[in-house]
C-alpha cells in the first residue's frame, strides 16, 4: 500500500502537468507504435499510463482497443475527465502491475514509459516480466522506456534502477528480441533534463 499511497498523493496534490515526467504529447512512444503499422483494432496497453496524454492521441489516431493501467486511481480519473465521453471506449485498470492478473495473450502492444525502472527488487521485476510473458501475444511488441545509465537515480523521491538497452534486454531475457533502441533527453516542465533509453522488444512465438 505504501507505493499506492505515494502515487495517490502525487496525483491529488499536483497538477498532472506539474510533474517531472509530464509530456504534452508522448511523441517518441507514438512514433514507435506508429511504425508497427498494426491494425487500428490491435490491443494496446499503456502500463503506468495514468494521466498521460498518449491514450488521447491513440484515440485521435483511430485506435479502438486501448487499455490504461495505473496504480493511482486519481491519475486515471484525471485522464478520464480530460478525454470526456470517449473515455468509455478505454479499459481503465487500477492495479499494481506486479500483482494484477491480466488476460492471457490479450495484447498486441505493451507500452511502459517509466514504470519498470521503479522496480528495485528482483522479485518485482520478475513478476512484471511474467505478466508480459502471460499477457502479450506471440510476436507481440513491448516498448519500454526507463531512465538511462546517465539519467537520474531517483524520481518523485523514490529510488529507481537505471538501464542501458543491453542491461534491459538482459533483464527481460531470451524470450524477447531487441529490435530497436533509442536514447532521448526529456525536458521536464521545470527546465531540467532527464536521460531515457527506449527499447522495442518482440516476444518470441
Amino acid at each position: 500500500m505504501h507505493k499506492k499511497s505515494h502515487w495517490e498523493t502525487v496525483y491529488t496534490t499536483k497538477d498532472s502537468s506539474d510533474v517531472s515526467w509530464f509530456q504534452p504529447h508522448a511523441v517518441t512512444s507514438l512514433k514507435f507504435i506508429n511504425r508497427l503499422n498494426c491494425e487500428k483494432s490491435a490491443a494496446i496497453i499503456d502500463v503506468g499510463g495514468g494521466a498521460s496524454t498518449m491514450v488521447d492521441d491513440l484515440l485521435l489516431n483511430g485506435h479502438t482497443n486501448l487499455s490504461v493501467l495505473d496504480l493511482s486511481g486519481a491519475a486515471l480519473e484525471t485522464a478520464k475527465k480530460r478525454i470526456g465521453a470517449n473515455s468509455t471506449v478505454v479499459e481503465w485498470i487500477e492495479a499494481d502491475i506486479t500483482e494484477v492478473t491480466l488476460p492471457k495473450q490479450q495484447f498486441d502492444v505493451w507500452h511502459d514509459r517509466a514504470v519498470f525502472h521503479f522496480l528495485t527488487m528482483p522479485e518485482e521485476r520478475s513478476a512484471y516480466i511474467k505478466n508480459v510473458m502471460h499477457a502479450v501475444k506471440p510476436h507481440g511488441h513491448i516498448i519500454i522506456a526507463t531512465f538511462a545509465e546517465d539519467g537520474p537515480d531517483k524520481c518523485s523521491g523514490l529510488p529507481i534502477v537505471r538501464y542501458s538497452a543491453e542491461s534491459l534486454h538482459t533483464e527481460f531475457g531470451e524470450h524477447f528480441v531487441l529490435k530497436e533502441q533509442l536514447h532521448e533527453t526529456h525536458k521536464t516542465p521545470f527546465g531540467t533534463t532527464q536521460e531515457f533509453v527506449y527499447c522495442h522488444f518482440v516476444k518470441k512465438g
